[in-house]
């Protein structure tokens, strides 16, 4: 079985090899029956300016890891589509989105990847909230956050605590079924929107998306330390929030 990990990354020249050595020292999550599964990376650069696109060359060889580059910086919306086209391409059973700047931790994709692999799930969103380990930042970005994930599980009516955690995995035919529109950050929120409203046929009967949530450990960057998300994106969270629950 094939797992995909989805990697956007724009201007990580510094941390995008050690993002990717982190994956290659942590063991590939297994079936439950031990077997390892097949790892690809799938990693899409969104039109960096500050030499990521130099250093992903290095990996260019490796079979494991699939580049693509976007001409010019469209959003992470934009490289997770990319990237996520990729993955089906090369055949994935699996999807995970994981970012390239060093704050989530691989060691967490076993604890994600569970419920999906013990039919349990079909989506599985990770949570900073729910008990493991993060650095302690901002308190104002909690807020807005927790301010976020409430307003989404009205509208969703999923009991979820951390919709802008950006570890998420999904089967394929959760996978198959993701179309996104959104180009930035707000692809976040609309991918809940999404999983909340989809539905999965088995044997002719349509079912909904079962949408586990796990707790992810969680190691904040500052701004000083190249955290790009602003006090905009806040807001086009609570756009996307509006549009993808209301609109068709």
């Amino acid at each position: 079985m094939r797992l995909a990990v989805l990697i956007p990354v724009y201007n990580e020249r510094d941390l995008i090899a050690r993002a990717v050595q982190r994956l290659d020292h942590t063991p590939p999550p297994t079936l439950p029956d031990g077997t390892p599964l097949e790892r690809r990376l799938i990693i899409v650069d969104d039109g960096s300016t500050d030499g990521t696109r130099d250093a992903l060359e290095s990996l260019r060889g490796r079979a494991d890891v699939i580049i693509h580059h976007h001409p010019r910086n469209a959003g992470k919306g934009a490289a997770i589509r990319t990237a996520l086209k990729a993955a089906l391409d090369d055949g994935a059973d699996l999807v995970l989105v994981h970012d390239a700047d060093l704050e989530y931790d691989p060691r967490d994709h076993p604890a994600l990847l569970a419920p999906i692999l013990d039919d349990r799930a079909d989506a599985v969103i990770g949570s900073r909230f729910l008990g493991s380990t993060h650095r302690v930042l901002y308190f104002w970005h909690a807020v807005a956050n927790r301010f976020i994930t409430l307003l989404s599980n009205v509208f969703t009516n999923l009991n979820l605590t951390d919709i802008e955690c950006c570890l998420k995995a999904f089967s394929r035919p959760v996978a198959e079924r993701l179309v996104l529109r959104e180009n930035r950050f707000g692809v976040e929120p609309e991918i809940v929107a999404r999983l909340a409203r989809m539905r999965l046929v088995e044997t002719h009967t349509p079912r909904r998306v079962r949408v586990f949530e796990v707790a992810v450990s969680y190691a904040g960057r500052t701004y000083a330390d190249g955290k790009k998300i602003r006090w905009t994106d806040g807001l086009s969270a609570l756009r996307c929030i509006l549009r993808y629950n209301i609109l068709p």
